[in-house]
């Protein structure tokens, strides 16, 4: 059996194993009185020290991907098995695996967000240095801004890819348009459709979770199909989307493979056979 794969199996029931730590042999310290456990466990503070790693249903690189953690966020560790680390994203409280070589101790410098679709990381101050690496939109990064340049442990990032970003969810998710379809990605460089939400959504200060199913209890109020509008977020079986009017859907899916605008005629159309097609319309304001 693959590193970490056993560890996954037996989550207590009633708890969600995407949102908490407890198994039958590990259970997080947050629990303890609540939970019955042999060992309870405090997490090490640590944080994404590479542009962006998936993190996986299982401790092992065949697993699928879930979700995935950019440069700068945090992550608590609970446990690391055979160099693969078992923990919760604090953004968005998500449960996975992530290669532990990604990960460093978490610092309290204060961070600054990407906000360009993709920002060259340069060797130096100069736009015709080499490019050492790039970093997606929501990474974050720690460092002190120069004349026109962000002086960072990674390097030089251009002022302006870090300046003030779009200041609508519609606006973010449009930075995304033509991104390729990517199970678990949460960047420009590949996302999928609840991804695609929460970038939106976080980049502009409202919490979202990373799941459309949790998207779809958790975030805003319920509306009426009828009365949907512009920027509201529309759900179906498995899938979500934002709307840019009351009849555009723009999101991340699977029938083209990237993120697009499309009428939201359309969208329904193709799940003539499932009985209810859109599950519901939440309001962000």
């Amino acid at each position: 059996m693959p590193a970490g794969t056993a560890q996954l199996t037996g989550v207590r029931p009633g708890l969600d194993p995407r949102r908490w730590i407890a198994r039958p042999d590990l259970v997080e310290i947050g629990l303890a009185g609540q939970v019955a456990a042999a060992r309870y466990v405090a997490p090490l503070a640590m944080q994404v020290a590479v542009p962006r790693t998936p993190m996986r249903k299982a401790g092992n690189a065949d697993s699928v991907a879930v979700s995935e953690l950019l440069a700068g966020e945090a992550f608590d560790l609970f446990e690391t098995v055979d160099g693969w680390a078992y923990g919760r994203s604090v953004a968005d409280a998500y449960v996975g695996w992530v290669h532990a070589d990604a990960l460093i101790p978490r610092t309290d410098a204060a961070l600054v967000m990407v906000t360009a679709r993709v920002a060259p990381v340069f060797a130096a101050a100069d736009i015709k240095a080499p490019v050492i690496s790039e970093l997606p939109f929501g990474a974050w990064v720690a460092g002190a801004a120069e004349t026109r340049f962000f002086a960072c442990e990674a390097g030089f990032i251009h002022n302006r890819h870090l300046a003030p970003g779009p200041a609508t969810p519609i606006e973010v998710a449009r930075l995304f348009t033509g991104a390729p379809y990517l199970w678990g990605g949460r960047t420009p460089l590949g996302v999928d459709c609840s991804g695609l939400v929460q970038a939106a959504l976080m980049a502009c200060g409202t919490a979202c979770p990373r799941d459309s199913d949790q998207q779809r209890e958790t975030i805003g109020t319920a509306v009426d199909f009828g009365d949907r509008r512009a920027g509201d977020v529309v759900f179906f079986p498995g899938h979500v989307g934002l709307l840019v009017d009351a009849d555009t859907l723009l999101h991340a899916n699977a029938y083209w493979m990237a993120v697009v605008s499309e009428p939201l005629a359309d969208v329904i159309a193709r799940l003539a056979d499932v009985p209810e097609p859109v599950t519901g319309v939440r309001r962000l304001a």
